[in-house]
Formats: structure tokens, C-alpha cells, sequence
């Protein structure tokens, strides 16, 4: 089985997973789990990391992880992966709006509310449903992240060892970037595992349609007059 074939395999699932479980979430069925889940975390979580998390939550946003997927791309200089990675990136708020307004799933309340405020944004004065699934941080970190993965694995200049390291980085990164939603009482934790499961199905589908439009462009061959 080729390493398409898997990821393939893992981006159906993923996005099966996100359907089904989105549908567990509008019926309140976990809505135990996630109670649970916050105060223990929180708990377990002194509040001297409020803004060590907080400054995650400033570069999980729309405009900050924007602005980093687009540098990541133009680095490939490819207008094409560039196009279909950023309608995928777009795709991500098509999915949070719909969750958020179809899908009955209130936020934490006011009093697990962790959050320091750094910046203002413009979308902070865009009205937002009541709603808070999915997590839309958790869903662009990890779309990002996945694109920067298999960005990084695919690479001949870069070594082996480093490949790892640069993997693990990013690991590391979204795990904090994923607890801090559950600590700063911004999101769930089915929030969380709702936009993780949604951000790496579209990550691994924009990677599989950039590799059919590369072999579709290789097997028509240069133009000869």
C-alpha cells in the first residue's frame, strides 16, 4: 500500500469520524465528558500559564494563521498548491459557521473563562453564533500544521534528523495550542477533538488534490510546437 493510499485511508476516516461525532455532540451526549474534562484540567493547570496560553490563542486566529499559511506556501512558489491550500483553509470557516449554527452546542460558561486579551482582530467584531463547535483554533492549527508536516517529510534538502525535529516541533506546538482551548475556557474538549478531526482531513485532501493536478501537469509533458 502506497503512502497516498494511507493518507488517503486516514482523510476519509478523519472526515467520517468529524460527521459522525459532530452529530454525538448536537445530542448533548457528552456534555458530562466535557464538564468533567475543564474543571479537571483546570485544576490540574495553574493559572500562571493564563497568558503563556493566551499568546497561543493570538496565533491560532484567523488572521495570524492566515498570514503564516501563506508564507509557508509562497516559499513553494507553486500557484496551483497555493490556490488549493487556501480554498481548503476557507473550507475550514464554511464548517466552523455550519457547526456553530446547526449544531447545539453552547460554550463553556463565563466562569471558566481564562483568557487574557493581547490584540483586537478584525474578526472580534464580527458577530459570532452562540455556538462553539468546532474549535476553529484547533481546526486551522491543525490544517496548517499537517500542510507544514508533509511539506517538511517531503523534502530532499532537508536531513533526516531534522525532518524529526521540525515534526516534533510542530507536535509540541499543537498540543499546547489544543490544551489551551480546553484551559483558557474558550472551547470543549469535543470542541477541540471536533476541529482537530475536521483540520486534518482537509489538510491530508488539499495534499492529495496538489498531488493529482502535479501528475496530471507531468503526464501532459511540455508543449512542443
Amino acid at each position: 500500500m502506497t503512502r497516498k493510499r494511507i493518507l488517503l485511508g486516514v482523510g476519509v476516516f478523519c472526515f467520517a469520524v468529524f460527521v459522525i461525532f459532530s452529530y454525538i455532540v448536537h445530542t448533548d451526549t457528552l456534555i458530562h465528558f466535557d464538564f468533567n474534562s475543564t474543571v479537571r484540567l483546570q485544576n490540574h493547570i495553574s493559572r500562571r500559564f493564563d497568558l503563556f496560553f493566551s499568546y497561543f490563542s493570538v496565533m491560532g486566529t484567523f488572521e495570524v494563521m492566515t498570514v503564516l499559511l501563506f508564507l509557508i506556501l509562497i516559499l513553494r512558489r507553486q500557484i496551483k498548491e497555493i490556490i488549493v491550500y487556501l480554498f481548503g483553509f476557507g473550507t475550514i470557516l464554511l464548517f466552523e459557521l455550519f457547526g456553530k449554527i446547526f449544531v447545539t452546542h453552547p460554550g463553556p460558561p463565563f466562569r471558566f473563562a481564562r483568557y487574557i486579551s493581547l490584540v483586537q482582530f478584525p474578526t472580534d467584531y464580527v458577530p459570532h453564533p452562540s455556538g462553539s463547535y468546532p474549535s476553529g483554533h484547533a481546526a486551522r492549527t491543525i490544517f496548517v500544521s499537517s500542510v507544514l508536516v508533509i511539506l517538511i517529510l517531503g523534502s530532499r534538502r532537508v536531513p533526516a534528523y531534522l525532518k524529526y525535529l521540525m515534526t516534533a516541533g510542530v507536535v509540541i506546538f499543537d498540543a499546547i495550542m489544543l490544551v489551551s482551548r480546553v484551559d483558557l475556557g474558550e472551547h470543549w474538549t469535543t470542541d477541540v477533538i471536533g476541529g482537530t478531526l475536521l483540520g486534518l482531513s482537509l489538510g491530508i485532501g488539499c495534499y492529495l488534490l496538489v498531488v493529482i493536478l502535479e501528475k496530471r501537469n507531468r503526464s501532459r509533458g511540455p508543449k512542443t510546437i
